[in-house]
């Protein structure tokens, strides 16, 4: 079973081509036209798990890198494993699952802080407003669910341009 907090590898298929009626259609309203709600509380469950992908690009390993103090190079040597043509940040066995070498459960007790808050890749930032997690109702749930995330539909009102935003830019890190 894929993980639904990891987007998909950069080997899969690409979508089916959009059916030519539907494509010359309007576009009916997402099913969170009423926006969405969603805040963080710190649990660590977005960054933790079975194994997956934390992805990033060149940009984004030099920010993080930049954040630590680290070289580059050591960065990469340090935090990273290459999968493919791309990158992933590395994790780690706890007895919460595999949490991402960044993700600090000791500093706050109770809760879990990224290590790389201000410089984390565009996968992190997006979630959990990611294509994949906006499919449906169901789909929205469903990762709710699984992750659990405590978060999703709790807290800031996001209405749906701010979300169609963060949506495009995680499509876009893909």
């Amino acid at each position: 079973m894929t993980d639904p907090r990891t987007p998909p590898p950069p080997d899969a298929p690409p979508p089916p081509p959009p059916d030519t009626d539907a494509a010359a259609s309007p576009a009916a309203p997402e099913w969170y036209a009423a926006g969405l709600r969603f805040s963080c509380t710190q649990c660590g469950n977005c960054c933790s798990g079975p194994p997956g992908f934390v992805w990033f690009n060149e940009t984004e390993g030099r920010a993080m890198a930049e954040a630590l103090g680290e070289e580059v190079a050591e960065f990469y040597r340090q935090h990273a494993r290459r999968i493919g043509v791309r990158w992933s940040l590395k994790e780690r066995q706890t007895r919460f699952g595999r949490d991402c070498v960044f993700l600090d459960r000791t500093t706050a007790p109770g809760k879990a802080l990224c290590g790389v808050y201000s410089a984390r890749p565009t996968q992190c930032r997006t979630w959990p407003f990611w294509p994949g997690n906006l499919e449906s109702r169901e789909d929205w749930e469903r990762v709710r669910g699984v992750t659990p995330c405590p978060g999703m539909g709790q807290g800031t009102l996001y209405p749906v341009e701010q979300i169609r935003i963060i949506r495009d830019e995680a499509a876009g890190a893909d």
